[in-house]
């Protein structure tokens, strides 16, 4: 299987076509800015091995706590007593920080609770991968597009403005940070922290930590520790970068962790040689983790998915959103067709034409979608609706032949934003009845996902990367 590489994620680079047959974008909402504020979910969880290192004493605290105003600061017995305790939700933010938002991040952490943080730097999809698996929640950086101009619409995307945090929190039964609950985003602090390079461990062309524009928008000054070459799953094989949770988290027990530290690099600003912090465990690069195989996000026991991913649903206002654009369509396919940079992945002498699967490819699981939903619900569906990266024009007036929708994102970046094209048409294609996606997309492989767990619906993904791939 051939790797889903954030060098080379180009689902990040989704262009959305131009075909006839659209919808038309309700404009009724009115634009909102998108804050730039950079997040990164902290949390206290045991929804895999790798975070259920504090979970026993997150359990006790939650049971003997009792909440009051001001109880972070140091408030007289006296002043207690004249106040009510606040019916605070032990999994709600508030609970698992001193108080709010600080210059420097370390002020508002508690001492006893221990945190966990990665950065994103794969792409839409990947990054999104990389939060299931991990139960971090990096911000979403612009990483399709251009970083020289930095603007509102090419600004991070806040996690909390995409996916329901409230839900995650209540169906995970954990505390889930974003980084705009620890530290000011103004602030002026630079912190100093140590962290885990992973990614200079499990490939053999980096030499090197994993790079993210995140710690920038954070203000954090890092000194990264190499991992040891064991934390990877296959090893000395350089087509595989999997590690799994447990190699992880072993890191973050002293009796591990002690016995794996090497000389860190420098932070680049202060010059500061520091080990992985203990408090703040933090790690470069979280999408190559497994618990079992590679790519097993794919696979229905993948644990980040049971645990997690199904539960990461779309923040409400995304949601309506999503909605609006689909109030003409009821029951609906959905298909993703990803090219563009996929043509650097064909086989050798293969020219476009016999790489990319064709439209009769597509359609012809579509109709195995279609016939599939009729035969387990007695649904007849007839509306498909495509998404792709495809720009030419001819491609796309043979999707209008075929009688197939697409979404009329003429205004959606105008209207709301540069991120918007790619999360309407995410959250359109978990609505759907079926899917049909493009194998070794992420993004297909996530709405795959969203579709089997959301909708039990029925899924397809069409094979590619020579002639006649998917002729089976």
């Amino acid at each position: 299987m051939m790797d889903a590489d954030p060098h080379t994620d180009n689902d990040r680079h989704e262009a959305w076509g131009p075909s006839a047959r659209r919808g038309n974008v309700y404009q009724a909402l009115t634009r909102r800015r998108l804050i730039w504020t950079a997040r990164i979910a902290l949390a206290a969880i045991a929804c895999t091995a790798l975070f259920a290192i504090w979970d026993s004493e997150l359990s006790s605290r939650v049971q003997s706590q009792a909440i009051w105003p001001g109880r972070h600061n140091t408030t007289r017995t006296s002043d207690l007593l004249n106040q009510q305790p606040l019916a605070l939700n032990p999994l709600d933010p508030l609970f698992s920080v001193n108080g709010l938002p600080a210059g420097s991040f370390r002020d508002n952490l508690r001492a006893d609770t221990k945190y966990i943080t990665s950065w994103g730097s794969g792409g839409w999809s990947n990054d999104v991968i990389s939060i299931i698996a991990s139960l971090c929640s990096p911000v979403f950086l612009p990483s399709h597009f251009m970083f020289n101009n930095f603007g509102d619409d090419h600004s991070p995307l806040p996690f909390g403005d995409v996916f329901d945090l409230p839900h995650l929190r209540k169906a995970i039964k954990r505390p889930v940070l974003e980084w705009r609950d620890v530290k000011a985003s103004k602030s002026i602090v630079l912190d100093d922290i140590g962290c885990w390079n992973v990614w200079e461990s499990i490939q053999y062309h980096d030499k090197a930590p994993r790079q993210s524009f995140a710690p920038w928008f954070l203000k954090l000054d890092i000194s990264y520790t190499k991992t040891p070459d064991w934390i990877k799953m296959k090893k000395n094989f350089e087509h595989d970068r999997f590690s799994s949770f447990w190699a992880l988290a072993s890191l973050a027990f002293s009796s591990k962790r002690n016995t794996s530290l090497v000389p860190p690099l420098p932070s680049p600003k202060h010059n500061m040689s520091l080990a992985p912090d203990e408090h703040m465990l933090c790690y470069d690069f979280l999408y190559y983790v497994a618990a079992h195989q590679s790519h097993e996000i794919e696979l229905d026991y993948s644990p980040a998915w049971r645990f997690v991913g199904q539960h990461m649903r779309w923040a409400i206002r995304l949601e309506r959103l999503g909605k609006q654009y689909l109030r003409r369509t009821l029951d609906f396919i959905a298909v993703h067709v990803r090219h563009n940079d996929f043509k650097d992945w064909c086989e050798p002498g293969v020219t476009l034409e016999e790489c990319f699967a064709p439209l009769s490819a597509f359609q012809r699981r579509v109709r195995e979608v279609q016939d599939e939903i009729k035969e387990r619900k007695g649904i007849e569906v007839k509306h498909v609706i495509m998404t792709s990266d495809e720009k030419n024009h001819t491609w796309w007036r043979d999707v209008d032949k075929l009688g197939w929708l697409g979404v009329d994102h003429t205004r959606t970046k105008e209207l709301y934003g540069h991120w918007y094209p790619i999360l309407l048409d995410t959250v359109i294609q978990s609505k759907a009845a079926g899917f049909v996606g493009t194998a070794r997309s992420t993004v297909s492989v996530l709405a795959t996902r969203r579709v089997q767990s959301w909708q039990g619906g029925p899924v397809r993904m069409v094979q590619w990367g020579k002639k006649d791939a998917d002729a089976h």
